[in-house]
């Protein structure tokens, strides 16, 4: 009787906490849900919702079904993109020589000519609304050299964020054989993205000019349609060919809860925005978040003796949150933060040092990497030797 009463507050503890699936681990918990009883998305071959800060999956459908993504392929062109930039790699005022290879580049192109030289944030903006082709080739080759050994970053990118069901021959997305992934690839990938949430200033316009005011200026005008005609939608990559059929990954924002929908494999545009617009008012009709802490807010700090400066803030790359069912009671949530004991100076920006745990029920609901937002050299001898005394001398 004894072990019968305590199952049942078990099975109560359990039932009262928020599901609290994240992107990697959604496959033991999906089974026989609500959820699956939806039929979101009947238009499409497969599809996936998730919220964004926390990688929980709302819905899915066929998620790790192999199929060719199309352009929205470019999900991690564009995150290269946006590494290289924040690294310093690539300035966005910096002019990129276009080659004949990039502009001999089929299907979406933004008509980019063998010689032109065009600045970083042009051809981001040919990339993020027109899905242009050449400027994604012309990226690529200032990044890595060449296409193949951009292709080959991608590759090894995909794998280190854990997607075992995407592989890429292209920077574009044209049709080519042993090119593909799947929408919880690309939900992943999007959740990426969307660190450098700055990209939605791109993602997010729906018709602009690149050459403007001259004779060769030309009109772009967003893929994604649902900029303009879903509120709060502000990206992200559509996609099209007649083998992956049309494709869409969009994200959307309101008040603190960002959520994304990936959908591949609809047989008519009508038919792909349908189904994401479904997916999307399912997710902010059913779901709100709590915003534990914003991207780039200190979290903690860190104090290295050795360190140049000697109080140092420590943030998460991301915004942390917390997902739940609207109507339903929020348990308590608990962070915890655990540092590095093996931290080496100097350190640059963005390095990790410790991880930081959002707990509730006594589950473990996330794990997010603490890092430094600037870098920390060591202190010069005689700022060491004058802190080494101060401290001999508190201790005395």
């Amino acid at each position: 009787m004894k072990k019968i009463i305590l199952t049942l507050v078990f099975l109560l503890a359990f039932f009262s906490i928020v599901p609290s699936m994240t992107i990697a681990e959604e496959e033991s918990n999906n089974k026989d849900t609500a959820e699956d009883q939806l039929n979101l998305a009947e238009n499409s071959q497969s599809a996936i919702l998730l919220e964004r800060d926390t990688g929980q999956i709302l819905y899915q459908k066929d998620s790790h079904k192999q199929l060719p993504p199309a352009s929205m392929t470019k999900i991690m062109t564009l995150i290269l993109i946006m590494e290289a930039l924040d690294e310093g790699k690539l300035k966005l005022d910096e002019k990129v020589r276009v080659s004949e290879y990039a502009a001999s580049m089929g299907g979406s192109q933004i008509f980019l000519e063998a010689g032109e030289e065009m600045a970083v944030k042009d051809l981001l903006m040919g990339v993020a609304v027109a899905s242009g082709n050449d400027a994604s080739v012309a990226l690529a080759e200032r990044i890595a050299g060449s296409e193949q050994a951009f292709v080959k970053m991608m590759n090894d990118k995909a794998s280190s964020l854990g997607l075992e069901n995407t592989r890429f021959q292209n920077t574009t997305g044209l049709p080519a054989e042993g090119h593909f992934s799947t929408a919880y690839d690309m939900g992943a990938m999007a959740k990426e993205l969307l660190k450098h949430e700055e990209i939605t200033e791109y993602t997010s316009i729906y018709d602009g000019y690149l050459r403007e005011g001259t004779e060769d200026e030309f009109w772009l005008v967003n893929t994604n349609k649902l900029v303009k005609f879903y509120p709060g939608v502000d990206g992200l990559k559509t996609g099209y060919t007649s083998e992956a059929k049309y494709c869409l990954t969009a994200t959307a924002k309101k008040k603190d809860m960002r959520v994304i929908a990936v959908v591949l494999g609809a047989d008519t545009t009508k038919a792909r925005n349908s189904d994401v617009t479904q997916m999307l008012d399912y997710a902010f009709n059913h779901y709100d978040t709590k915003l534990l802490f914003k991207s780039d807010q200190p979290v903690s700090k860190l104090k290295l003796l050795k360190a140049a400066k000697e109080t140092i803030d420590v943030v998460t790359e991301e915004p942390i949150s917390v997902v739940y069912k609207k109507g339903q009671k929020l348990d308590e949530v608990v962070t915890k933060v655990e540092m590095k004991e093996d931290i080496k100076l100097p350190l640059k920006t963005g390095d990790k040092v410790g991880k930081l745990e959002v707990i509730q029920g006594g589950k473990v609901l996330s794990e997010t990497p603490l890092v430094v937002k600037e870098d920390i050299d060591n202190a010069g001898y005689w700022k060491l030797f004058k802190r080494t005394f101060h401290e001999m001398l508190k201790k005395a």
